[in-house]
């Protein structure tokens, strides 16, 4: 198995780093934990995403092989988003970020206001 080197400007270590860096896929694998949902479910949960950037999102979500997309042969036809296996490897690393973000947002607040 190849391992990369995050710090090495060369690295496509850093293209996985901007995918679970960006702050909708990591709201979207976040919201698909406990398993699938259609497009308007996620877009509902997540709150204050365009339709265009959740497809953006979804899209590239999928080529890089954290969600599969699931469309049922019905009408109106019905699309679901699932978690792969590797999806679901960074819930737990997430979740910890998710989980920090949540305990100290009022002291990130309170900070960024001494330079308002």
């Amino acid at each position: 198995m190849d391992t990369g080197d995050v710090f090495d400007p060369q690295c496509p270590t850093r293209v996985v780093l901007d995918r679970i860096g960006d702050k909708w896929s990591m709201l979207v694998l976040l919201s698909l934990r406990d398993g699938p949902m259609r497009f308007t479910q996620l877009r509902t949960r997540i709150g204050g995403v365009t339709p265009k950037v959740l497809t953006q999102t979804l899209r590239a979500m999928e080529q890089d092989g954290l969600l599969t997309r699931k469309v049922f042969a019905e009408v109106p036809p019905r699309v679901e988003y699932t978690l792969t296996d590797l999806g679901r490897s960074l819930h737990g690393p997430l979740s910890v970020v998710a989980e920090w973000a949540e305990r100290h947002v009022s002291e990130i607040l309170r900070c960024r206001e001494k330079f308002s």
